[in-house]
């Protein structure tokens, strides 16, 4: 049985491993092939790597997992029919657009992964083909996992990695979207330091971190779309939950859309409150009241003036936390209460953006700081408002 090849340079990455006190190794498997569909990418490895033992992490790119699988679209090879089948094929595999600016698209997949284009690639493919993600990346990874045991009779970990962006940061890095045998989140929370301080927040992406390592080896020109990362010791005899606990629950991510989309979705949702209206039950988020107003603040009108008031001053709908009156310093000429009306509704959209429900109430007879009321807001919890019919226009 031939060894693992030779690698030029330090065989082990400067600095102790992140959990242990020893180095790792970043081995190249050459001679896998262009993969095509129904391919046994599990025979392909173990041909080309024999040399795999026990305790060895596998990093496979998810290009040929998804071309064994047969995730391929057929595209035109050129013009302006190339584009409109790749953008029906994009929004074939999103479930939602986080965010769109020129021509780039970051999306959330059916998966749960938040990238741009839907991973959707060009690369190292024929002109008129696209290649998608795997199907299931975590599926895949133990799939894998379980054909090398069988075939070499080893137990490795299995990360399925793709390329992705950050925010903030220039630059592609390797994630993994799939994983099998390895911690892939690894959580310091509730431990101490060397100071003996208490960790609060620190969760480590064990299994990104590996893809990246893997990535400077793997090359996108070489055609290596396999690496070995040598020496780590957090490999499981358990499959474990897979990249899938990578995610970000939806109600901790703060980005979940782009500003633009916020405001959109700010615009829509302020549209659809029924009338009358039913806020939900529970509180505001923290500060979102406060960050909706801050945030229009420096765009109303000269002689708009938004003034919190008391709630008895008004009948309003159960759930109403604030009440908000609409004033005017100054005369009522038409432009100065359509200017008004506009402010109103762009602090309803900074409302619904940050997950706040409004709804305009009568203002009749209603006073705050000496000046009559033009219109009073009341806000709430949002309800839930899936399913609700636009409301109807007045």
């Amino acid at each position: 049985m031939s060894g693992p090849p030779a690698v030029s340079g330090p065989s082990a990455m400067s600095g102790p491993s992140a959990m242990s006190g020893g180095g790792l190794q970043v081995l190249p498997v050459r001679g896998i092939g262009e993969v095509r569909p129904g391919d046994d990418i599990g025979g392909l490895i173990a041909a080309a790597a024999p040399w795999l033992a026990d305790g060895d992490v596998l990093v496979v790119t998810s290009k040929i997992v998804a071309k064994a699988e047969g995730r391929l679209a057929e595209v035109p090879a050129g013009g302006p029919e190339r584009e409109a089948a790749r953008e029906k094929i994009l929004a074939a595999e999103t479930a939602r657009v986080v965010a769109r600016r020129g021509a780039t698209e970051i999306v959330q997949t059916h998966h749960g992964f938040v990238m741009a284009s839907a991973g959707i690639d060009a690369s190292n493919v024929d002109r008129d083909q696209l290649v998608l993600l795997p199907s299931d990346p975590d599926g895949a990874a133990r799939s894998l996992r379980a054909a090398l045991r069988a075939r070499l009779g080893v137990d490795v970990a299995v990360i399925v990695s793709d390329t992705t962006g950050r925010p903030w940061r220039l630059g592609l890095v390797d994630v993994a979207l799939g994983a099998a045998g390895v911690e892939v989140l690894r959580d310091y929370r509730g431990e101490h330091d060397a100071h003996g301080n208490e960790l609060h927040i620190t969760q480590m992406a064990v299994a990104d971190e590996l893809a990246s390592a893997a990535e400077l080896v793997k090359n996108k020109y070489d055609q290596v779309p396999v690496t070995v990362v040598r020496g780590f010791p957090g490999v499981s005899t358990q499959d474990g939950p897979g990249a899938v606990s990578l995610l970000r629950p939806a109600d901790e991510d703060l980005f979940s859309l782009g500003t633009a989309e916020a405001t959109a979705l700010g615009l829509r949702t302020a549209a659809l409150l029924p009338e009358p209206p039913a806020f939900g039950p529970g509180r505001l988020p923290a500060g979102a009241l406060e960050q909706a107003t801050a945030a229009v603040a420096g765009v109303t009108a000269p002689g708009t003036v938004l003034t919190p008031i008391s709630p008895s001053a008004v009948r309003v709908p159960a759930g109403t936390v604030a009440v908000l009156a609409g004033c005017l310093d100054g005369e009522w000429t038409p432009a100065a209460l359509a200017a008004l009306g506009a402010d109103v509704q762009r602090l309803r959209a900074a409302l619904a953006a940050e997950g706040v429900a409004s709804a305009w109430l009568p203002a009749d007879g209603v006073t705050a700081g000496g000046r009559r009321a033009v219109c009073v807001l009341a806000v709430g919890p949002q309800p839930d408002l899936a399913g609700q019919p636009r409301r109807p226009a007045s």
